[in-house]
């Protein structure tokens, strides 16, 4: 009798993947409370807006776009500061289409650093989650 073996996911990225899938098979997004999606390079920082019923972005924001200011502060590092200016922006695009609560997807990133700076961001531009 042959045995299957379940491959195990091998590099940080593909364990990354794995937690992720496992985050999203718990929260979705609806058209009342979409979803807020993080993407972390290792330079930068990414937000989307998903209304998974519909399968449509909403909006989304990169901290590689012009309008997010090169800003550092004396307690955070420049890619962290980044990070919270950016989804302060998204939060401010995101409340000018009218959403106001969200779910907050960390994209099977620790809730530390960048991710938290961007999440912190949103809170600040006026999201709820």
């Amino acid at each position: 009798m042959i045995q299957k073996t379940r491959r195990k996911a091998k590099g940080r990225n593909a364990e990354r993947r794995r937690r992720h899938h496992r985050i999203r098979r718990r929260i979705r997004g609806t058209p009342e409370r979409p979803r807020l999606t993080v993407f972390r390079s290792l330079h930068h920082i990414e937000g989307q807006i998903i209304d998974d019923e519909a399968g449509r972005t909403l909006c989304g924001l990169s901290t590689l776009s012009q309008a997010v200011p090169d800003e550092a502060s004396e307690d955070e590092g420049q890619k962290s500061a980044r990070a919270r200016a950016g989804g302060k922006l998204l939060a401010e695009k995101a409340v000018a289409l009218g959403i106001e609560t969200v779910v907050f997807d960390r994209g099977g990133y620790k809730y530390h650093g960048r991710v938290r700076a961007f999440a912190e961001g949103a809170r600040e531009g006026g999201l709820k989650f």
